[in-house]
């Protein structure tokens, strides 16, 4: 019988190989920049053209190659970088396998001109499919120049399998770009796509360089971490709390310089931000660990993304303690609060004095607005009369309630609680040493006048009840109301700058802001996108604050970044994001606010609660009123 077993030609092989190294044009650019920081470039610029398929080009400034290392580089496990297999447990550069540049060069048109520094001439080296074509002297700069064209056009079967979307392959490229610009803010980088830049980061510090690379939102965000023990050094920043994102696009981490993906010890960090954040929010972090090399195994995988440590739980628990000591450290977590001026009064027993506990109910679909009569055994037929429960998830401290009401004729500020024209004294009553009061209301559609309390709070009568208000909540409530109008196809309402607002974006923000850039409109937003990741804002929806433009454009990119495929959860979403924004950035309501604010609630789509689930709306009981003034 014939033998069948064959060895496979090295072309063949190489462009086997190359399916595991190079899975798209983002891998050549990993590869290819992490050749360059390895020759020891200080200078470094990437340039694509349809989402690398037809073009990469990688230039930089470090040592160069002879002509005969120019030649040798493409062949298969052809290094400089290692030359026992203890080697690999000793590593100082990314590369060390001699595999990428034989992959790339087996399913591409490959074009290097590189020099070193002590050549009169430098080396231009052609190959095409893996088949070496030409080699000739050249003038050129020290350092080296790929050019990749047409990626894997000898194996059609293999780009077909490329996303024939460019963005999304240009999305993969910068990620790419990031993870390497991260790992070296010592290193100019420059990223261009079709000669426009999309990145430029100068050489910097490492927080200077998170922040060129995230975004500037990122600048007030960041908080250092930092420890070293005999395990291993944990530097970097995390991001505060109040920042969490909906998704994890920015969490990394690094060892020993190279980008590594681990979920074990992104749990580690996300473990300490636990009742911090709000659950599903993912917080930002920036990790880089130093650990002996012979400590770490990074040849776990072709992609040199997954490592293994020697210590991991050890680590595990060095990174959350480092974490949650920074978090403590800079006032993110909560400190214990021991002054109780401001707390609630507690009861004490006293001889004589019968206490009982008061009744409590609850209606969920309560509305002050409606006209219906509360029935009482103690009242007469047809008196209203009030009971209310009081709710402490409104933050309403009743203990100094009427603080800030200030009224020549009552003593109370602008309102007339308790007076005739809305309530009138009915009497005292005892019962079983229980004494108790009853208020009469002369029109159950009365709607008493608003009184303004403590900058946030208004008070009113509605349906023979007396009623507080969280004036941040209500406001939430009506401009939520407003967008999802807009967004339902009505009229946006748009405030025009005097000056327009140039902002600086994220790559991943300005593509989130092309293609939703209609439902942005549909706000009120009017916005022209400037490329370069820069946007010029000219109006704002008519209740957004100018001072705030840009937290608010950041919070609604991180909320349609979100995989939202049905149009209404997203536009719903954004509505409450916007709503919630501007409700929380308004300091202080004015009486006329107030005014505004309850009489638009009457209308609202629910005045209970706000889009974020929060109770707008609280009652005080007659207990409760009987037991403040005693």
């Amino acid at each position: 019988m014939a033998d069948r077993i064959k060895l496979l030609p090295e072309i063949v092989a190489n462009q086997i190989k190359a399916g595991e190294v190079v899975e798209s044009p983002s891998s050549a650019v990993k590869e290819m920049m992490e050749n360059a920081i390895d020759a020891g470039a200080s200078s470094v610029t990437v340039n694509f053209t349809n989402g690398g398929r037809d073009m990469i080009q990688i230039v930089d400034n470090g040592c160069g190659m002879s002509p005969t290392d120019a030649r040798m580089a493409f062949e298969c496990h052809a290094t400089s970088k290692i030359a026992t297999l203890d080697d690999i447990y000793a590593l100082h550069t990314f590369g060390f396998r001699g595999e990428a540049l034989a992959s790339i060069a087996a399913v591409a048109q490959v074009e290097l001109t590189t020099r070193q520094a002590d050549a009169e001439f430098g080396t231009k080296t052609i190959i095409n499919g893996g088949e070496f074509i030409s080699q000739q002297p050249v003038a050129a700069p020290v350092g080296s120049q790929f050019v990749v064209r047409n990626l894997f056009y000898n194996t059609p079967a293999r780009r077909k399998f490329i996303d024939n979307k460019e963005s999304k392959l240009a999305a993969g490229i910068k990620t790419e770009f990031r993870r390497v610009a991260l790992c070296h803010p010592e290193v100019a980088l420059e990223l261009l796509s079709a000669g426009a830049p999309l990145y430029s980061l100068p050489q910097s510090n490492l927080a200077e360089r998170i922040v060129g690379v995230m975004g500037k939102q990122m600048k007030n965000n960041l908080l250092e971490v930092g420890v070293e023990t005999s395990i291993v050094r944990v530097e970097g920043y995390v991001g505060r709390p109040a920042a969490a994102r909906a998704h994890s696009s920015e969490q990394y981490m690094f060892v020993n310089g190279r980008y590594f993906r681990s979920p074990y010890l992104n749990k580690a960090v996300c473990r300490a931000y636990e009742k911090l954040i709000p659950e599903g929010a993912a917080p930002s972090f920036f990790i880089y660990l130093t650990v002996e090399a012979e400590r770490v195994d990074v040849n776990v995988h072709a992609k040199k993304t997954e490592v293994k440590f020697a210590d991991s739980e050890a680590i595990w628990q060095i990174i959350n303690a480092a974490v949650r000591e920074t978090l403590a450290k800079t006032g993110a977590v909560p400190l214990l609060d021991f002054d109780t001026e401001q707390g609630v009064e507690i009861p004490v027993a006293r001889p004589g004095v019968f206490y009982n506990e008061p009744r409590a109910t609850t209606r969920n679909n309560y509305n002050p607005f409606e006209i219906e009569t509360a029935a009482d055994e103690h009242a007469p037929a047809g008196v209203g009369v009030g009971r209310m429960a009081f709710d402490v998830n409104t933050g309403f401290d009743h203990s100094n309630a009427y603080d800030d009401f200030e009224s020549p004729a009552t003593g109370f500020g602008g309102g007339t609680i308790g007076s005739s024209s809305e309530f009138e004294y009915i009497e005292s009553q005892e019962e079983g040493g229980e004494q108790y009061l009853e208020l009469e209301s002369p029109s159950e559609t009365a709607w008493g006048q608003v009184c303004h309390i403590g900058g946030r709070y208004a008070s009113f009568t509605a349906g023979g009840r007396i009623v507080v208000a969280d004036l941040m909540r209500a406001r939430e409530r009506v401009l939520f109301d407003g967008y999802m109008a807009m967004l339902g196809g009505g009229h946006s309402v748009s405030q025009q700058l005097l000056f327009a607002e140039r902002l600086e974006l994220s790559d991943e923000e300005y593509s989130l802001l092309e293609e939703y850039a209609t439902d942005f409109a549909a706000l009120g937003f009017d916005i022209e996108l400037c490329g370069s990741r820069t946007i010029e804002v000219r109006g704002v929806p008519a209740d957004c604050a100018i001072e705030h433009i840009d937290t608010a454009l950041y919070e609604l990119l991180q909320t349609v970044a979100l995989d939202q495929p049905i149009a209404d959860i997203r536009k719903e979403r954004m509505a409450m994001t916007l709503a919630h924004n501007e409700a929380t950035h308004k300091v202080g309501y004015t009486h006329s606010d107030a005014e505004n604010l309850v009489a638009a609630l009457r209308t609202a789509s629910d005045v209970n609660y706000s889009p974020s689930g929060k109770q707008i709306l609280t009652e005080f009981t007659l207990e409760e009123i009987q037991k403040r003034l005693g």
